[in-house]
């Protein structure tokens, strides 16, 4: 271990597989306590056994929630702190890409509240630890498809709104949040960036859906960085000295970068805050 997160605590939300996984190794690597979260139990124990024996850090632990559910994400928050007193790194990394159109128990369409609405849920509700943990910093997981993306509040719900689409769209949310969430934080000593981890072998490049897109994403497979790779650019957010104190932007390959034009439309990423908090029952 390097130590350089070391008396640190990270969270790390979709740690089970892909880039979620190789990005919890990479911070307890470097000496932090780093707790995963998972959907399945027997799995996220098995990924908290190898990550603690490929880096010999002991202080890693495991949260269990659906990030489809609402009521599943508080009770993540609160157990959380029930254990802990500070947190040091939020990296909000869960994330799917469904080629059929779901809804979840709390009636929204499943890409949205899970890849968008659970990270802002997630995050508020942490929001208060972080900032006493100061400096802290707020690390989500967006990509590339955001671009080229728009995004309507009045319609998010409704039936299209999956697949390539609806995964853009909630990618595009996750830039639009972060740049909302790195105003509102400005002076509290916790920072807020985004990235693209780059196209990246993971279950999200496996999608269920009709033959044809099988067959599409197999033709990509070997055109695809691995995991590790994909991961480099959260680790360096959640753990580099080089960018203590930078916040509102987007990084592609540890280097900022500009996002879409559109996100950077600060009307926009107000309308987005104002439908995700009525959406997740906050009120700030």
């Amino acid at each position: 271990m390097s130590g350089t997160l070391q008396g640190k605590i990270c969270l790390v939300t979709g740690a089970t597989a892909g880039i979620g996984r190789a990005t919890a190794l990479g911070l307890a690597r470097q000496g932090a306590l780093v707790v995963i979260t998972g959907r399945d139990a027997a799995r996220t124990q098995e990924t908290l056994e190898a990550i603690r024996k490929e880096t010999g850090n002991r202080q890693v632990e495991s949260l269990l929630a659906d990030f489809s559910s609402q009521a599943e994400v508080r009770r993540l928050a609160a157990e959380f702190r029930a254990r802990h007193r500070r947190l040091d790194v939020l990296l909000n990394n869960a994330g799917v890409l469904l080629m059929e159109r779901g809804v979840t128990v709390d009636g929204f369409e499943r890409t949205w509240a899970v890849n968008h609405l659970a990270s802002f849920l997630l995050t508020l509700e942490l929001k208060d630890l972080l900032e006493a943990s100061a400096p802290a910093r707020i690390v989500n997981v967006s990509s590339s498809m955001h671009t080229g993306r728009t995004l309507d509040p009045t319609k998010i719900q409704e039936e299209k709104l999956y697949g390539m689409g609806g995964y853009g769209q909630s990618k595009l949310a996750n830039v639009l949040f972060t740049y909302a969430l790195a105003r509102r934080l400005a002076k509290s000593g916790v920072t807020a960036n985004c990235l693209h981890p780059g196209l990246v072998s993971t279950s999200l490049m496996k999608p269920k859906g009709n033959l044809a897109i099988k067959l599409g994403m197999a033709l990509i497979q070997s055109f695809l960085a691995s995991p590790d790779k994909g991961a480099a650019t959260s680790i360096y957010l959640a753990s580099s000295p080089e960018v203590e104190g930078v916040t509102g932007k987007y990084f592609v390959k540890c280097k900022p970068k500009p996002s879409s034009p559109v996100s950077y439309d600060e009307a926009l990423q107000e309308r987005l805050w104002e439908l995700s908090l009525k959406q997740t029952g906050r009120s700030a």
